[in-house]
């Protein structure tokens, strides 16, 4: 039995952010209902790369979820949204604030009606504040989070994160908020109302950033790879490509210049940490002189045996190869529709003793494609959540 066997999720959600959120869910056991807009449906659906007209986009994010499609402004589609909402444990919906109150599903009305629903809305800048009713992309929480401020090379323009992490960190914080929820509502029996905002949480997740700040009054500035606290801590060019060397502590260090046959361990302008920041660019340079002279496999070979957090710098074709994510099940084959093509997702990485590892994942819905078991299910005398 996985740990949310028998929850019930009406995702409303499109893009990321939401279907983020609740495709972890789903990875827990929960059965997640996607309702989506008649004939486009979620816009990932239109997102490259496609595979026999289908999108990789869409599949990875929406593995095993069900869809049907309903205008929420029709009569005979609101009434059976109704019927699923008297249904589910969760409603997940990434509207502007304001736009599920004025089709009548706001918070307070579902609360009234069903008091133990978990209503859970992720938006750009949040239910609250002057600028709640702004639009928002990954991009912009990236830039106005301050993320990008830090972000690329020393002097070069601000540069985005290569991930989505505007989106997906707020969807992280979602799922921990609805799990939080859930918990509560075992004991009190009643749900709650989860904001969670874009912008909000990429703030959230600059813990350097934040403390240089708040402490000195000076913006911290992009240091490409390395870090900006802790060093050595970055890539450093090998024979025929980069290695990362990552030396977090005085032991590691004086590990690290045993290894490279350097003399500098105990040199005050190396022997501590702060000191080792303070001279950042003549410690890469002295590293260099030693870690051109041979190949990356050579270093990672070296650094490994010496017990050094070390890797080769992977793109993602050799990433999906990664014998350890392969061992770990992180990297799936989606199964194909009838008719349709197979893709590959990332596997789930929450690892529990009472989760059944899975090996493949089951396929993304087709747009509306479960409508009728959804209904078939709505009318039958089953248990009101869990699999249809």
């Amino acid at each position: 039995m996985a740990p949310l066997d028998g929850i019930l999720i009406l995702d409303l959600t499109h893009v990321l952010a939401g279907p983020f959120c609740t495709q972890s869910l789903q990875d827990l056991g929960a059965r997640v209902i996607k309702v989506e807009r008649p004939g486009t449906g979620d816009d990932t659906r239109a997102f490259p790369p496609f595979v026999a007209g289908e999108s990789a986009y869409f599949a990875t994010l929406n593995a095993g979820k069900q869809s049907i499609a309903l205008d929420l402004k029709a009569a005979e589609d609101r009434a059976i949204f109704e019927r699923l909402v008297a249904r589910a444990d969760v409603l997940v919906e990434n509207y502007r604030p304001g736009v599920m109150a004025r089709l009548g599903f706001g918070w307070e009305v579902l609360h009234a009606r069903h008091p133990r629903l978990v209503y859970a809305a992720v938006s750009g800048f949040g239910q609250t504040g002057p600028d709640a009713m702004k639009p928002a992309y990954d991009m912009v929480v990236q830039a106005r989070g301050g993320v990008m401020s830090i972000t690329g090379e020393t002097g070069g323009p601000p540069v985005r994160v290569g991930a989505s992490i505007g989106d997906i960190v707020a969807g992280m914080y979602l799922a921990q908020g609805i799990l939080a929820a859930l918990y509560q509502r075992e004991k009190t029996g009643e749900g709650a109302f989860i904001d969670v905002a874009m912008l909000d949480s990429q703030l959230a997740i600059q813990e350097h950033a934040l403390a240089i700040a708040s402490a000195t009054g000076t913006a911290p500035v992009p240091t490409g790879s390395r870090h900006p606290t802790i060093t050595p801590f970055a890539t450093y060019r090998a024979q025929d490509g980069f290695v990362v060397i990552a030396a977090g502590n005085d032991a590691m260090f004086g590990r690290l210049c045993d290894t490279l046959g350097l003399a500098i361990a105990q040199d005050p302008r190396f022997a501590t940490n702060a000191a080792r920041c303070e001279n950042h660019a003549l410690l890469k340079r002295l590293i260099e002189t030693v870690t051109l002279s041979q190949p990356v496999a050579h270093w990672l070979a070296v650094l490994d045996a010496a017990g050094l957090p070390t890797a080769r710098v992977q793109d993602m074709v050799e990433v999906l190869a990664d014998p350890q994510l392969r061992a770990r099940n992180m990297i799936l084959p989606v199964a194909a529709q009838p008719g349709g093509p197979a893709f590959t997702a990332p596997g789930n990485p929450i690892k529990m003793s009472t989760l059944p590892e899975a090996t493949a994942l089951p396929p993304a819905p087709r747009l509306d494609g479960d409508r009728t078991a959804i209904l078939d299910w709505l009318n039958s005398d089953g248990p009101a959540t869990g699999k249809a």
